[in-house]
């Protein structure tokens, strides 16, 4: 066989494959034309929008008694009193010092008490050592002033 013939063959069933069948059949058992599909109207694309940004809520402050000189105090004025701390966590604006002694842990925790003011004392948590078990802040606190 020449190369022109068979270039032609190898591109007869590529026309046919292009080629328009023709109007929709009737099926044979039913008598009924095939459903016709028209192409599918998508809606319109809305604009997404930026996500809104929430002030965090005002810090609610603790007040106990014998708490005093605690609550309110910022992370200088606590380690005067109590010294360098085991933990000191500082998570985004809000920041947790943590104190051990022989009596208890001391968890205190500070927070802006305005966006973009140094964080204060407004929550402390106190637990024994040995099992956790919550015992009295303000004792805590003076059992830890003492050492």
């Amino acid at each position: 066989m020449r190369p022109k013939s068979l270039l032609l063959l190898a591109v007869i069933p590529a026309l046919a494959a292009c080629a328009s069948s023709g109007p929709p059949q009737r099926s044979k058992s039913t008598g009924a034309r095939p459903p016709v599909t028209r192409p599918v109207a998508r809606p319109a694309m809305t604009p997404v929008r930026p996500a809104v940004r929430t002030p965090p809520p005002a810090a609610r402050v603790q007040s106990l008694p014998g708490l005093e000189g605690v609550i309110g105090a910022n992370a200088g004025e606590l380690m005067r009193q109590f010294g360098n701390p085991r933990l000191d966590v500082i998570e985004g604006d809000a920041r947790k010092l943590q104190y051990v002694g022989a009596a208890c842990v001391l968890e205190i925790f500070l927070y802006p008490a305005e966006r973009g003011r140094e964080p204060q004392a407004t929550y402390v948590e106190a637990r024994r050592a040995s099992d956790g078990q919550d015992v009295d802040r303000a004792a805590c606190v003076a059992a830890l002033r003492t050492r």
